[in-house]
């Protein structure tokens, strides 16, 4: 019997049978420092998963970090990025003295909208700026457009970078997100499928740009006895501990998403009867790991909820839930940077809300979940007649 009073999480870590092994062979061994074995084994392993080198990191945001440094992209220039996403995405873009450009996202996948991309890039270059870069994501799991994106990319000589952070066992016509950019990234906070505490990684067919990062994110040192610099770096590597975690953790992912996409299945079930509520459908070709499941609530097609009525019900019991990511073209940190859009990611934000989506939810907490949420939805249908 669960405690009535527990914290229902939106998404909390899951550990799986090998992650205290991998960390204590680190005590062990005392490869507590950054770097060392299972730094190694787990970036062979990421770039088995995936398919091409990758450098374990810090963090996404870190990883977004070099990807703009390798990028060329430097003070003064425009980066294109996407406004529904989390701010890891475009506050590195700041850290290069860059100014952002923000791109509205299409309601098909709720990701950069390739036409719009296109459009924007049309008028920097009117205006004599071409962007130097562009960041796409995949947002809670589900991949972007990404063809048509390469496509608008390839077409004006941009660099793209995919940012897959939420993303890790989706997949894109067959192909793994993380490896569709000419550098994608990766991130294993500790709410992300899977986690290695706090950690990110770089990944890129281009094996001398992951060598570039690598050196980069360990302080750009040289090869000589004392320590030698002859440019910026940063501290930017994973941890060996970290990396031990990551290893297990790899170990389940494909168990991992199973268990996301089943509390999607389940919460679409459960509320297909409400008009007023809907649910994000995979295009054809698209495989999302339903990172998080998420729901458009829409007062005036049914019952008189909103998108708050649910969320505090839900809060009132002690149950995480969360708006959508709130644009970062609304963003008071970004005030008047340029801006491209068509109106979908502010109606996402007005109506979209994360339901408790965690790998590890028992069938029990899930009851409970949609008791609360059946109860909110019947208050608002009486309420209307």
């Amino acid at each position: 019997m669960s405690n009535p009073s527990e914290k229902i999480w939106l998404s909390s870590p899951h550990m799986g049978a090998n992650e205290l092994n991998y960390v204590k062979e680190a005590f062990d061994t005392n490869w507590i420092a950054p770097l060392g074995p299972h730094v190694n084994a787990f970036e062979a392993s990421l770039q088995q998963l995936v398919g091409i080198p990758a450098a374990a990191l810090s963090s996404g945001t870190a990883a977004i970090h070099l990807a703009l440094i390798i990028a060329g992209v430097e003070r003064g220039d425009e980066v294109i990025c996407q406004s529904f996403t989390f701010c890891g995405s475009s506050h590195p873009i700041l850290y290069q003295g860059a100014t952002p450009v923000f791109v509205d996202s299409e309601a098909a996948t709720w990701n950069m909208d390739p036409s719009l991309l296109e459009e924007a890039i049309i008028d920097r270059v009117k205006q004599g700026k071409k962007p130097k870069a562009i960041i796409y994501v995949h947002l809670y799991g589900m991949p972007a457009k990404a063809d048509e994106i390469r496509q608008v990319a390839d077409k004006y000589d941009i660099f793209l970078i995919e940012d897959a952070a939420e993303a890790l066992g989706s997949t894109y016509k067959d192909r793994p997100t993380g490896s569709l950019g000419d550098i994608s990234v990766l991130s294993f906070n500790g709410n992300k499928i899977i986690t290695t505490s706090g950690g990110g990684a770089l990944l890129s067919p281009q094996k001398k740009w992951v060598e570039k990062a690598t050196y980069l994110a360990t302080q750009a040192r040289q090869p000589a006895a004392h320590y030698e610099h002859t440019e910026v770096g940063y501290n930017y590597r994973m941890s060996n501990i970290c990396a031990g975690i990551g290893r297990g953790q790899l170990e389940v992912l494909a168990e991992r998403v199973q268990q996301r996409r089943a509390n999607y299945d389940f919460y679409r079930e459960e509320m297909s009867g409400y008009p007023g509520i809907s649910f994000l459908p995979e295009p054809s070709g698209h495989l999302s790991n339903r990172w998080l499941t998420t729901v458009l609530v829409n007062p005036e097609k049914g019952e008189g909820v909103s998108r708050e009525d649910i969320r505090l019900a839900l809060e009132k019991e002690n149950m995480e839930c969360r708006p959508l990511w709130k644009p970062m073209h609304m963003q008071p940190v970004y005030n008047g940077a340029p801006k491209y859009l068509n109106g979908t990611s502010e109606r996402l934000f007005r109506d979209g809300l994360c339901l408790p989506s965690g790998s590890n939810l028992t069938g029990q907490q899930k009851q409970k979940v949609i008791t609360a949420i059946h109860r909110v939805m019947k208050k608002g249908k009486n309420s209307t007649h």
